[in-house]
Formats: structure tokens, C-alpha cells, sequence
């Protein structure tokens, strides 16, 4: 690999989509694509940069500036500030795209993306679908959806809304990427997907800060049988403005911390007192280690 002052901005692209899929584990090579395809400085505002460096410990971030405006830093594996006086960023990319990877995007595919930022992995996921396919992006924060509007005004298969994601009917999905904290997964979601493998990743968390959250995150899989669940990986993330259960704090803190919620394995729907295997019990949504019925 050339050294960085001799490397051409296609380079470091390349080199930046391979640190991912070695970060990230990636094995999608539509993904891998995306990344080298996307220009993410179009995302970001003008630089020079600030580097997120996150002490998850102590709950702080810390932000290192970018020599120069030169587009070809911000081609590695960590994330940048869009607004660093509120911790703000534009996430991991090894994170999202093991995130993204766990959705299994494919050609047509109508996507979901709740808490869209400023629309980056947005356009990663309308380049995976492709122009038969569908985005539909929402971010309830004012100055990053417009921001995101305008980053995405040639993709030509992204819709973006403002405002509060948890009120917005997204349609039937085949794929959805929830990108804030919740405390449970939301019945609108869970109803809009589709009912023959349609798949949701989002942000099981608690509070870790004022608007900063911890846990894990979840992949639920819709298929004729229920919901199935397994967790992904751990998690620090923005929490959401909605979708968060104050009761059920104390109760994902406890999952979490006796590693019952790495046991779960389904999101039962049916009308059911709280029993042994529920983990996190809502009436709507609950968190099981039971396993779904097999096939008929």
C-alpha cells in the first residue's frame, strides 16, 4: 500500500472499505462497494475534521482535529463530529456496516432508517438496494434532517422526513435500521414488517448520560412462526426522543448486567403473563429466551 501523501482519494476508498470489512467482519461485497462509492466528506461539512475518540468508561468523548481539509482523512475506521458541542457524530463505519450486514440487503428491498443523521449510511444502504429499491429515512433533529435532505437530493430512491420516527408509518419494509437508543422494539415496527423474512436492527440501551446510551444491539427476524431475536453486538449510541419506557430501565439494566438479555431469542407478541423466560416483559413487545414454534 502507498504511503498516505502518495495515495490518490480512489485509494484510500479502497484501502478504507477494506479496513472495514476486516473492523467489521464484513462479507457483503455489494457493502464493501458501497463504502469505496460513497463519498463521505459530501456528508460531513467542511473540514478540517474532528475525530471522535470515545471513553466509554467515563462516558466522555474526547474530539482530535484533522490536520488539513483534505478528504482523504476521513477514509478510516473511527467516527467524526457533526456537532461535537453535543456529541454528535457520524457513527463507526465497522460498526454500521456489521450493522448493515446483519440486515442482508439485497437488490429491491424497501429499507427504514430511524435516526438517519445526516444521511451517510443512508446512502450506503440506497446504493446496496439499488434503484429498485427504497429508502426511507427519518431524523428527528432538525438541523441534521435538513442537512441529510439536501446530502440526498440525487438519490433518486431515498425519502427523508423529520421529525419523531416513532410516528411515522414507514409501509411494509423488508429491511429496517432503527439508529437511536430504545428501551423495547416498537409495535409499529414490529407490525410493518414484512411478514416472510422482513429483518430489524436497533439499540436495546440505558442511560449512561444525559442523552447517551449503552447495551446491545438487536437483530429480529419477522418469519410466519413470530419474531425471532439474537444479539449482535454491544453498544453506545444517541438515545431515542420516543420509544423509551421508563419502567423498563431498572429491568433492561438487570438483563443486561446478569447476561439474560444475551439469551434471548425471540419477541413474543401473545397475551401472556411475565414468566420464566421473559426477560424484558412488555404486553406488546417481550424480550424471550423461549423459542418459536417450529414449521407445521
Amino acid at each position: 500500500m502507498k504511503y498516505f501523501s502518495e495515495m490518490t482519494l480512489d485509494d484510500c476508498r479502497r484501502f478504507y472499505a477494506d479496513e472495514i470489512r476486516y473492523a467489521g467482519n464484513i462479507k457483503s461485497p455489494a457493502i464493501l462497494k458501497a463504502f469505496t462509492q460513497v463519498p463521505r466528506e459530501d456528508f460531513l461539512g467542511p473540514g478540517p475534521w474532528h475525530i471522535a475518540c470515545a471513553d466509554l468508561g467515563l462516558g466522555s468523548v474526547q474530539y482530535i482535529a484533522t490536520a488539513d481539509a483534505d478528504p482523504r482523512n476521513v477514509y478510516h475506521n473511527v467516527a467524526i463530529a457533526l456537532d461535537s458541542s453535543r456529541d454528535l457524530n457520524n457513527g463507526q463505519p465497522g460498526a454500521l456496516a456489521h450493522w448493515l450486514e446483519a440486515l442482508d440487503l439485497q437488490a429491491g428491498n424497501r429499507v427504514f432508517h430511524m435516526g438517519c443523521g445526516v444521511g451517510y449510511y443512508t446512502a450506503i444502504m440506497a446504493s446496496v438496494v439499488g434503484p429498485s429499491g427504497r429508502v426511507l429515512a427519518n431524523e428527528v433533529d432538525p438541523e441534521l434532517a435538513e442537512r441529510a435532505q439536501c446530502n440526498l437530493a440525487s438519490y433518486k430512491n431515498v425519502e427523508v422526513h423529520g421529525g419523531d420516527g416513532a410516528v411515522l408509518d414507514p409501509g411494509t419494509c423488508d429491511a429496517m435500521l432503527i439508529n437511536a437508543g430504545v428501551t423495547h422494539p416498537h409495535s409499529l415496527w414490529l407490525d410493518r414488517l414484512h411478514e416472510n423474512g422482513g429483518r430489524m436492527v436497533l439499540p436495546l440501551t440505558i442511560a449512561m448520560a444525559p442523552n447517551l446510551g449503552k447495551g446491545v444491539m438487536l437483530r429480529i427476524t419477522r418469519t410466519p412462526a413470530g419474531f425471532l431475536a439474537r444479539i449482535l453486538t454491544f453498544v453506545a449510541i444517541y438515545s431515542c426522543t420516543s420509544v423509551r419506557d421508563p419502567r423498563l430501565e431498572p429491568v433492561l439494566a438487570n438483563a443486561l448486567r446478569s447476561g439474560a438479555l444475551m439469551k434471548i431469542k425471540s419477541v413474543r407478541r401473545d397475551e401472556h403473563q411475565p414468566e420464566g423466560s421473559c426477560v424484558v416483559h412488555r404486553q406488546d413487545a417481550c424480550l424471550s429466551t423461549a423459542e418459536l414454534p417450529s414449521p407445521q
